[in-house]
């Protein structure tokens, strides 16, 4: 885990962890970046790697250049109101993400895992205002993009 540049705004955290490029480029696409300046948020950052597993190119694309209502809603689901530790956010046992959706938070032994897929692969890196939880896969259910392409394996 990268913990060295602590203290920065969430857009420049974002950019020293090079396994979070398409988190951050989502972000910044939709908006959604600039409105994370403010206090008090914690990020479940899916790694690129999620975001592969997750979305053909296609859909990504229509996502990315097309479906920005929808790439917002994706992505509040990996936002979450307060700043909070992996140990608390494992302790409640269950929390609710920005879209809405309340998430269970389980821990077995070193394994600290959100929903039914996505395990905590970094936790508590610090930026200005919020903690962030790197995270092996994305959250939520696949949107349907505008052309009605779904998912498809790399």
């Amino acid at each position: 885990c990268i913990r060295d540049s602590a203290g920065l705004p969430v857009d420049q955290a974002l950019t020293w962890m090079p396994t979070l490029t398409t988190f951050e480029a989502a972000l910044r696409t939709s908006g959604l970046l600039t409105e994370l300046d403010h206090d008090g948020l914690t990020l479940l950052a899916p790694t690129d790697d999620a975001f592969v597993k997750k979305f053909s190119d296609d859909t990504w694309d229509t996502l990315m250049t097309r479906d920005h209502d929808k790439l917002r809603t994706l992505l509040k689901a990996h936002l979450i109101a307060g700043t909070h530790t992996l140990d608390d956010l494992a302790a409640a046992g269950t929390t609710t993400t920005l879209d809405g959706t309340a998430l269970t938070v389980t821990r077995t032994g070193d394994t600290t895992r959100f929903g039914d897929t996505a395990d905590a692969v970094c936790a508590d890196y610090l930026a200005t205002g919020a903690r962030i939880h790197l995270v092996n896969a994305v959250l939520g259910p696949l949107p349907t993009t505008a052309d009605g392409s779904g998912h498809r394996a790399h």
